[in-house]
């Protein structure tokens, strides 16, 4: 029990010696002015991961859906769209809430 207390006491100081390191003010120059590291010229550019610049096609041939854009049958004969009626409704309180005009 005192050694697991001893590492963790250990480990938080050696992380804040870390931490304090990292932070201090330092010369802002550029890792190809041989500036980037301890003073130590350093001229190939910093390691960077990243995610690749392409993606391969997946293997497996999706086709594309089946295109039938046909516009829609006509209406029964006789049949009339409703039309909009032409009233004019002023704002009114519907509910507790305020509706402002319009057409209804």
């Amino acid at each position: 029990m005192l050694t697991i207390k001893r590492f963790g006491a250990l480990a938080a100081v050696v992380g804040l010696v870390a931490l304090g390191v990292t932070a201090m003010p330092g010369k802002a120059e550029a890792w190809w002015r041989g500036g980037w590291c301890c003073g130590v010229g350093i001229y190939l550019p910093p390691v960077v991961i990243a995610p690749p610049g392409y993606y391969a096609t997946p293997p497996v041939y999706y086709p594309p859906p089946p295109v039938a854009y046909a516009p829609p049958p006509p209406p029964p004969p006789g049949y009339y769209a409703p039309q909009q009626q032409g009233q004019w409704l002023p704002g009114h309180y519907e509910g507790g809430y305020w509706v402002p005009g319009h057409w209804g």
